[in-house]
């Protein structure tokens, strides 16, 4: 291992020896560790982005059980798909998720084993790209999410501030095992050590992704037009059965004023839930037809 951003060998040999020991040490068993199968582990990856492991537990067997398979998924109903994902996040996430399904149908149902090709598809990133490769099939690459920054910031830059992800990629590069030939130490094992130990230390420490040049405070949900979006979605999906041909917008704003008073916030115009409608209709979250809006 040749010298790297200023690190010498031997500093980056050391650090993986720690790391690997702490992940030992620290390891979860969670239940998408427990499969390679590259959907289960890609539904995994995107419902832990921003969404804490206790939650997902539980909430990642269900959906296996509902969309068992990428075809199953693929051939469900954009609506079935977000009411399933309702309570996860962001539902952008859901119709991604759901879009490229239908991608990787189209093309046999199987998702590659090559991150530039799961970039290709909606809503697969960098980072999520690389933790398929790595927990499905074992190939190296460059995962960096927030617990894995943790790690290096706090490892290898313990006094500095506005580190950039720049800076970090190629460190990230270099300590992740080439391939698979070494067990225990191949890229699946690396991953999961860092993931683990950077668990702990935001647990332990103050967060050393507070560190990173890139690091921002979550912007708050309640009141927010995220949350105004969210609930109006929600709204649309309680009624699919009792109004499947829409419903009216005078009965969309009276539900949603309910339940911002039960907020204690104030209500919402109908012009104005009529424009979040649109805004969602515009994203593909919702429709209009002749009997009012209906996901």
């Amino acid at each position: 291992m040749s010298d790297v951003a200023g690190r010498s060998a031997d500093e980056l040999a050391a650090f993986r020896t720690k790391v690997l020991a702490r992940g030992a040490e620290l390891y979860r068993d969670l239940p998408w560790r427990r499969t390679r199968d590259p959907y289960e582990i890609w539904i995994s990856e995107v419902m832990l982005q921003q969404t804490q492991t206790t939650r997902v537990d539980g909430r990642w067997q269900r959906w296996l059980s509902r969309f068992p398979t990428v075809l199953a998924l693929a051939g469900a109903e954009p609506a079935d798909v977000l009411a399933e994902w309702q309570g996860m996040g962001y539902n952008r996430r859901a119709l991604a998720l759901h879009r490229a399904a239908r991608a990787l149908a189209e093309a046999g149902g199987e998702l590659p084993a090559d991150a530039r090709a799961l970039e290709a598809l909606p809503g697969i990133g960098p980072a999520t790209a690389a933790g398929i490769c790595a927990f499905a099939f074992d190939l190296p690459g460059v995962y960096l999410e927030t617990n894995v920054r943790a790690v290096f910031l706090h490892e290898l830059f313990p006094n500095e501030e506005g580190v950039s992800d720049r800076t970090l990629v190629p460190l990230v590069r270099a300590t992740c095992p080439p391939d698979a030939s070494d067990p225990g130490d191949d890229p699946r094992t690396w991953y999961y050590a860092l993931l683990d130990y950077g668990a702990y230390l935001k647990r332990t420490v103050p967060n050393p992704s507070r560190r990173s040049s890139g690091h921002a405070r979550q912007s708050r949900f309640e009141g927010s037009h995220r949350q105004k979006r969210a609930e109006l979605l929600r709204i649309l999906l309680a009624h699919r059965e009792d109004a499947p041909g829409g419903v009216d917008l005078g009965t969309v704003a009276a539900e949603l004023a309910s339940a911002e008073r039960k907020s204690g916030r104030s209500e919402v115009k109908a012009a104005d839930v009529q424009a979040l409608l649109r805004e969602l209709a515009r994203e593909g979250f919702c429709r209009e037809e002749p009997g009012g809006w209906c996901v």
